[in-house]
């Protein structure tokens, strides 16, 4: 049965649809390194075993984003997102069936082939649904979707794998994945971009070759080996640093990613404000994303503090930054990106940065092997945005968006 559905606010119906999945996506991805310690006592696990697994996932994500984008961008959004979903969800129970570290790698791999459908999904459906004016704001709500999905995780996850046994965490949230794909199918939206939901070629050599992706490519390199370092080690870091076991690690972890939610809805509301004040797109983008790369510098002093708590806050403004950096990353894409080929250059960006983020997961379990701790980690996160901000400036040096009347129906562009 499908339900349609007509008028403006429907369409934010999508952004809880794309917030649920994104959600799940992480939750999906997190759970592993919730359980690690159970999981290595279990398999008999090594750091490195560990770092393996999240490098086997991070490129299997990235080589996947390279055709997720551009097969979303041919084949329709609807039947797109429906696929990855779905593929990703009982990819995610099969990790109750592992016995083995290769069965994990496995079913690692092909998670994260499948959920590198969310990122470009997520852009497109806000380029696809929204105009120039509610875009942002959708994708600043839709980008909390991971903070929620990290603190969902640790307060639920911990606690159902000791009642239930940690197969139950990877089936329970698998099985919500599936659910979430009938939904989907039954709902019908009219669409504000009526070309970007069907099936389009896309230019994807152009794409690929034009200055612009190279901008959000460096972006995305820069600042999601943040991201994937804070996801797959911050457990671990509480852990080491102030000997918290698993089932203390919930909450400071649920903080941080507290925080992180709260920066996404600032990345949207902050720009929009200042473009409402007259402000032009260049302006207000770059000085936001300027302002969040300086709340990351305190960063280096999280070893020095005594405290998990005051810890979780040094490290719950970085993500904070982040998500707020990385939602007018995605803002910049859509103002200069035509809706039907945005899951192409969001793809290739996160490609590059899923790939690039191998580098810093494998660095952190050398660096404990060495004994260096986490210094060293910190030190490159904390000047990453400031870096990504200035590739950005200098590659693009005026973000002119697509003029609305070039886009066909609202957003689309004639190619």
């Amino acid at each position: 049965m499908a339900f349609g559905i007509r008028g403006g606010s429907a369409r934010w119906i999508i952004v809880a649809m794309v917030f649920v999945a994104i959600m799940l996506n992480y939750v999906d991805r997190q759970i592993l390194a919730l359980l690690k310690p159970t999981l290595e006592a279990e398999f008999r696990w090594s750091d490195q075993d560990y770092a393996n697994m999240g490098t086997a996932f991070q490129i299997a994500t990235a080589f996947a984003f390279l055709g997720t984008g551009w097969f979303l961008d041919r084949v329709g959004l609807r039947l797109g997102f429906a696929l990855g979903v779905l593929i990703w969800s009982l990819a995610g129970m099969a990790h109750a069936f592992a016995t083995s570290v290769p069965a994990f790698f496995a079913a690692r791999i092909v998670l994260g082939m499948a959920e590198s459908v969310g990122t470009p999904a997520a852009v497109k459906s806000a380029a696809t649904y929204f105009n120039h004016k509610d875009r942002q704001i959708a994708l600043g709500i839709g980008n909390t979707a991971p903070n929620i999905g990290a603190i969902v995780t640790p307060l639920f996850i911990p606690a159902l794998a000791v009642a239930f046994g940690w197969q139950s965490a990877f089936l329970v949230a698998g099985g919500l994945g599936v659910v979430w794909v009938v939904v989907w199918f039954a709902l019908r939206i009219k669409p504000v971009a009526l070309d970007a939901v069907a099936p389009a070629p896309v230019p994807w050599l152009s794409v690929l070759r034009s200055r612009e992706t190279a901008a959000i490519a460096i972006a995305k390199i820069l600042s999601d080996q943040v991201w994937f370092f804070m996801l797959l080690w911050l457990p671990d870091l509480f852990h080491r640093l102030f000997g918290m076991p698993q089932g203390t690690l919930g909450l400071p972890v649920a903080l941080v990613y507290v925080m992180a939610a709260c920066g996404a809805l600032t990345g949207g509301f902050v720009p929009s404000r200042l473009m409402a004040a007259g402000w032009s797109v260049n302006r207000a983008r770059k000085v936001t994303m300027l302002g969040y790369a300086l709340l990351v510098l305190p960063v280096v002093f999280v070893q020095s503090v005594s405290s998990p708590w005051s810890a979780a806050l040094l490290l719950g403004l970085v993500l904070f930054a982040h998500q707020g950096f990385s939602t007018n990353v995605f803002g910049v894409t859509t103002d200069i990106t035509p809706a039907r080929s945005v899951g192409s250059r969001i793809g290739i960006a996160a490609f590059c940065g899923n790939l690039c983020s191998v580098g810093m997961i494998q660095f952190q379990a050398y660096a404990l092997a060495h004994g260096w701790g986490y210094a060293p980690a910190l030190a490159i996160c904390a000047g990453s945005y400031l870096t990504a901000l200035l590739a950005i400036h200098l590659l693009i040096p005026n973000i002119v968006p697509i003029d609305e009347s070039e886009r066909g129906d609202g957003l689309v562009a004639a190619h």
